[in-house]
């Protein structure tokens, strides 16, 4: 590992802890300069495929999966770490199931289930895309489904 302040290739780990995303943080000191520094390490998964809703498969893309939840939190309160932890929590289910493929359905179920907890804006706007509303009876039936759990919890 090369140093960022002075590029030098003796780097030494003084520190390693698990990290909150299934990742590693080290904290290293260049022997050189004498700087510190943390680097992550990360596990490098076997890829899987995505089957789509017309059964034509494609690589996993965890960039895909990050811009439909972005635009769905968009001016709403969630922190870009809550987006990452949930994102980590749908890859972690989903290589835990060790299936190789996954659909594009289980995953946006999967989302939605965390979004709601999350944000409940966030939650409908995911689904009003994922699940196609048509118009707006459908998108009504959804906020219907929110505030009757709402109204159970109490």
């Amino acid at each position: 590992m090369n140093c960022p302040y002075c590029n030098a290739s003796d780097t030494k780990v003084i520190d390693s802890r698990p990290a909150e995303d299934n990742s590693i943080r080290r904290r290293r000191q260049c022997d050189r300069c004498g700087r510190r520094f943390t680097t992550y390490e990360k596990l490098e998964t076997i890829p899987f495929m995505v089957i789509k809703k017309d059964n034509t498969r494609e690589l996993y893309n965890r960039a895909k999966l990050e811009d439909g939840i972005l635009r769905s939190c968009h001016k709403r309160p969630v922190s870009p770490q809550q987006i990452d932890h949930l994102i980590n929590e749908v890859e972690n289910e989903i290589l835990s199931r060790e299936e190789r493929e996954v659909s594009t359905s289980f995953i946006g179920e999967m989302v939605m289930s965390k979004l709601k907890d999350i944000d409940e804006v966030a939650y409908v706007r995911f689904a009003s895309v994922y699940r196609q509303f048509k118009d707006v009876h459908t998108f009504m039936e959804e906020l219907g489904k929110i505030l009757e759990s709402r109204s159970d919890e109490t």
